[in-house]
């Protein structure tokens, strides 16, 4: 046997292990989140569909007997598997974190909020009278939106209509569009808090700061969830701001919180959250990197609501003011 026909078999076995393993990823992926697969915006699910069917055919080819190859081909060979490799490797990464309960229940419409699943966004709707001030809502990184609904559902309740959008690939930064989509929809809501969780509210963040002079629909305040902006606001952002941190957090750390302050405006509310963490500001279970937390889920997610509510409520009376 030559040194070219064994490195052709080391390829196409090679071949074989990846294309399976995409396979494997997408079933992995599959069991673990299918929930959140069919709540999901379809671009995840559509990356895995492709991958099933790449992998499939790599697995038919590399399978099958073929012609002896030259060794240039060899080597094209071996630069797919790398890239294959990391392919598969972005995918598992991409795996959402799914929505578990209390989140799920709030899911459901009753003779308070109807809410709307849809591919690309969460409306909760309230029944009776609605307020003038709309949420708007983006979710952490990898996150299912539908971990947002229990901790921003009083805010329904209370009259605010909330959309939380479902981020392409689970990235708030691929969704940047998604707050003016949520406005057209709305254009009974004459002003908007924009808020966001971790990445997400980074990316509220933008969206607030692009929004604040405009003259309909307008951003008239900005939430953060255990987040913090990528730039310097402190001049440039003229609406209210409201930061909503725990002390537990691993992700979005104390520090960070702290040293926020200098790119936000002098004026901006810190509520500090003691023994909370990372994961807590939504309902999707554990989250590597983040401390565990010192007070229930049930306790951090009251305190939080809590928190999110007197902030809006107040920019409410601030509107029916002018």
């Amino acid at each position: 046997m030559t040194e070219l026909s064994v490195r052709r078999d080391v390829a196409a076995w090679m071949g074989v292990v990846v294309a399976s393993g995409g396979l494997v990823v997408v079933l992995w992926v599959s069991v673990s989140s299918w929930d959140g697969l069919l709540h999901a915006n379809p671009a995840y699910p559509a990356l895995l569909a492709l991958t099933v069917v790449v992998s499939a055919l790599a697995l038919w080819l590399n399978l099958r007997r073929r012609a002896r190859r030259r060794g240039w081909r060899i080597v094209v060979r071996f630069g797919v598997v790398i890239l294959g490799v990391g392919w598969l490797t972005l995918i598992g990464w991409l795996r959402p974190y799914p929505a578990v309960q209390p989140a799920l229940a709030a899911m459901h419409s009753d003779a308070q909020v109807l809410v709307a699943d849809t591919p690309t966004q969460i409306e909760m709707t309230p029944q009776g009278t609605h307020d003038e001030v709309g949420v708007f809502f983006q979710p952490g990184a990898l996150v299912d939106a539908r971990a947002y609904a229990a901790v921003l559902r009083p805010l329904a309740t209370e009259g605010h209509p909330v959309v939380i959008a479902k981020q392409p690939l689970g990235i708030a930064f691929l969704a940047l569009n998604a707050f003016d989509a949520a406005r057209n929809a709305h254009p009974q809501v004459a002003g908007w808090v924009v808020g966001g969780h971790s990445l997400g509210g980074t990316v509220a963040a933008i969206q607030a700061h692009n929004a604040q002079h405009d003259a309909r629909s307008p951003s008239i305040g900005l939430l953060f969830y255990a987040s913090y902006p990528a730039n310097d606001l402190s001049r440039s952002l003229s609406v209210p701001v409201e930061s909503i941190s725990g002390t537990r957090d691993g992700l979005a750390t104390p520090q960070k919180i702290q040293a926020s302050r200098d790119d936000l405006p002098p004026d901006t509310r810190f509520t500090i959250l003691a023994g909370v963490s990372h994961a807590q500001f939504g309902s999707y279970g554990p989250q590597p990197g983040d401390n565990s937390a010192t007070i229930s889920n049930d306790q951090a997610r009251k305190l939080i609501a809590a928190a999110s509510e007197h902030f809006i409520n107040g920019l409410s009376e601030m509107e029916q003011g002018r």
